[in-house]
């Protein structure tokens, strides 16, 4: 009665749906494990968010990478703005989806080296992305900074190139190495988004803080790859019984089939 699976067509699905089995259940453990990272990662955000602010200097050094569990941990630091050698970081949108800038100055602690500060997001304005924008100026004098501490912005992990041939002042990525060598200064690694002092007017806007609740639709594309797995020997069942049925069914309408008389001689 099922002898058919047998044959070229139904070995070759049956090949099939085994390979799809195993491969289906590894795609669910592999959404499962992004699932985890990011319920992970919002914890240390949520840690670090938390915390008190410690020096940026005890956290990081020129030329040191900033650690995992030391991202988005609040940080001081001392020292002034140096809005000359002030660059804009490019297509940055705000929370409204508008492109503009993020403003990024150079922060001189008081012992020389140079923090990186992101003091937030500003319009591209009619000049477009084209001109350097005009940029309300920070507070001027030795002043104390607060805000997150960032990694080093790469292009493997952005995905953004770092285009060489860009307008005066304008940049891709936020990266502590390639600043240092644009200043020419001991650069602290990573970088910081400012909290505080907040600016005077509205510009430029302050980046907000992470979304550390959202864990995202990992777990439940995990499931539906577990689904789809399982549904595979039940379709292969229920296609294999419908086709015994169909062959049964032919045949006996071929047994009720009466034989045509002889032709008369």
């Amino acid at each position: 009665m099922y002898r058919f699976l047998l044959s070229r067509q139904w070995v070759i699905l049956t090949l099939v749906a085994l390979a799809l089995i195993p491969t289906m259940i590894e795609l669910g453990f592999w959404q499962l494990h992004r699932h985890e990272h990011k319920v992970a990662l919002n914890r240390v955000i949520a840690d670090s968010l938390a915390s008190k602010p410690v020096p940026a200097e005890s956290l990081t050094a020129p030329g040191a990478e900033v650690k995992d569990a030391d991202l988005y941990r609040p940080v001081t630091a001392k020292g002034r703005f140096d809005t000359g050698r002030e660059v804009v970081v490019r297509r940055r949108t705000n929370a409204d989806d508008q492109v503009g800038f993020h403003v990024l100055t150079p922060f001189v602690l008081t012992d020389g080296k140079v923090l990186l500060v992101n003091r937030g997001w500003i319009p591209a304005g009619d000049l477009g992305e084209t001109a350097f924008p005009k940029i309300p100026a920070p507070p001027r004098g030795e002043i104390t900074v607060t805000g997150r501490l960032m990694a080093d912005q790469t292009t493997a992990e952005s995905g953004i190139k770092n285009v060489q041939d860009l307008p005066d002042r304008q940049i891709m990525l936020i990266n502590s190495g390639l600043e240092a060598k644009r200043l020419g200064e001991q650069v602290l690694g990573g970088y910081v988004e400012l909290t505080a002092p907040r600016p005077r007017g509205d510009l430029p806007q302050l980046l907000p803080a992470p979304d550390h609740d959202d864990i995202g639709p990992h777990l439940a594309y995990a499931v539906q790859w577990w689904l789809f797995a399982a549904a595979v020997p039940v379709g292969w069942v229920v296609l294999a019984r419908r086709e015994a049925r169909d062959r049964a069914q032919t045949r006996e309408r071929d047994d009720e089939t009466p034989e045509p008389e002889p032709a008369p001689v």
